[in-house]
């Protein structure tokens, strides 16, 4: 089927956005079909600038700051790869089996840096691969991202507390101290996780906005915690001597750059749930 301009005929397919919309509005209803646009109609000026159209445009305001988001989520996921897949090549230079301290390294990385990492990139708008996802979809694959990173970092955490037991040293570190602060916010976290899941089954005893801030909280705590941490274990002297002290120190500043990334929008839920409670 085709349909008629004034200068000739053209088929359906040939016109622009606007002139389609001129002409199919004259039929009832259930008589217009469905059309197929061109490339070069739908990326035409007339498409750009039509005013009933729901794309982002060129001109469109809200079009930088989304492609600055999307760029930093981009580059969180890069950084992850940098952050994680480093210290995997370190604790397996020796290959199997390996010994406490690489089961250490190898546990709390995929926990804290990927899985849980994850987790918290999953809840933002702007994050690849679940911004397609539903409210609830989203949330799911967050608490279960959050609780197999939370299962891996504990049990990371518990092998090296076991292996240094008898040990003096075991918490005399910066790498140590900041590391159990990690371990005890995480596991805090992970608790008032599964409060935060129920919170309308839960709400005489405990306001549901509350426990949702603190979770946040929490999260930020533990997550920032383990980033110090790893920065402090990249700080020594066998992973200097192994990766080379410039590129120690790059590795130190990726993961910074890592933990502002993520941190950002958890933050910002942060200060606004709790600028809505403080209200009330």
């Amino acid at each position: 089927m085709q349909i008629s301009r004034s200068k000739g005929n053209a088929p359906v397919s040939d016109l622009t956005f606007p002139e389609i919309i001129s002409l199919t509005s004259a039929y009832p209803v259930f008589l217009r079909i469905p059309v197929k646009l061109t490339l070069a109609s739908m990326t035409s000026p007339k498409y750009r600038d039509f005013p009933n159209d729901n794309r982002v445009t060129l001109n469109d305001n809200n079009y930088p700051i989304a492609l600055f988001q999307n760029a930093l989520n981009l580059l969180a996921h890069i950084l992850i790869g940098f952050v994680v897949g480093i210290p995997l090549l370190f604790a397996f230079q020796s290959g199997l089996p390996l010994v406490p301290i690489q089961q250490h390294i190898v546990l709390c990385v995929l926990g804290y840096k990927l899985l849980m990492a994850e987790a918290i990139l999953s809840l933002c708008p702007h994050n690849g691969w679940t911004n397609r996802l539903q409210l609830v979809h989203k949330r799911r694959v967050h608490w279960i991202l959050q609780v197999l990173g939370s299962i891996l970092a504990i049990a990371g955490s518990t092998v090296i507390i076991t292996h240094k037991y008898n040990e003096d040293t075991n918490f005399n570190t910066y790498h140590g101290q900041f590391a159990l602060v990690a371990l005890v916010f995480t596991t805090v976290s992970l608790v008032n996780g599964l409060a935060s899941l129920y919170a309308n089954e839960l709400r005489k005893f405990l306001p549901g906005n509350w426990s949702k801030i603190t979770h946040v909280c929490f999260g930020i705590v533990a997550f920032s915690a383990s980033c110090i941490t790893l920065c402090f274990g990249f700080d020594k002297l066998l992973f200097r001597t192994w990766a080379g002290s410039d590129f120690a120190n790059t590795l130190i500043a990726f993961t910074v750059i890592l933990a502002l990334i993520i941190l950002i929008n958890p933050a910002i839920t942060f200060f606004y749930k709790s600028k809505r409670v403080l209200k009330r």
